[in-house]
């Protein structure tokens, strides 16, 4: 049996929520990574993926103007990131500069991967839409990479940025 409560009440049941780096160049090559949680696959042929970002976020920018990005899994070991790469804008911060992750470059677009990431998506920008608050990148995945270690997969598991594995 359903009954009905209020959307805030109602959206704290979604955790564990998947959370996704995405990362884009701006218009001067500064690297700029973005932590979110709202992210999906929106097609299997041809593979492709949606992300939504703030409206406020400086990624809008940066997506833009490079018109790719990559859309990185982090890993269980790499919450420290997650969450500097979320709470910093790229406006005031080099945050790639500040916090020092493995990377390695891009095989097909202008970017970088998370070398610790579970896995990594190279994505050229196909459309964009308003949506409320964000705006919704769909991109084609042009390439897509795998750690060659096993590793877990981080997500937010409660509200209040709370990082951890799934169960």
């Amino acid at each position: 049996m359903q009954k009905q409560v209020e959307y805030s009440d109602a959206i704290k049941t979604k955790y564990p929520e998947q959370v996704v780096i995405v990362i884009a160049k701006d218009k001067n090559g500064k690297v700029n990574p973005v932590t979110l949680g709202w992210t999906m696959i929106v097609s299997g042929n041809p593979p492709m993926m949606a992300i939504a970002v703030a409206k406020k976020h400086y990624s809008i920018e940066a997506i833009s103007y490079s018109r790719c990005f990559t859309i990185c899994y982090p890993s269980s070991e790499m919450a420290d990131e997650t969450l500097f790469f979320g709470s910093k804008s790229g406006r005031d911060t080099d945050k790639f500069a500040e916090c020092k992750c493995n990377a390695q470059p891009a095989e097909k677009i202008d970017s970088v991967l998370l070398s610790d990431a579970v896995a990594n998506f190279e994505c050229l920008l196909d459309s964009q839409a308003e949506a409320g608050d964000h705006i919704i990148f769909i991109a084609k995945i042009v390439c897509s990479h795998m750690n060659t270690e096993p590793k877990k997969r981080l997500y937010t598991t409660a509200p209040g940025h709370k990082l951890g594995t799934a169960s």
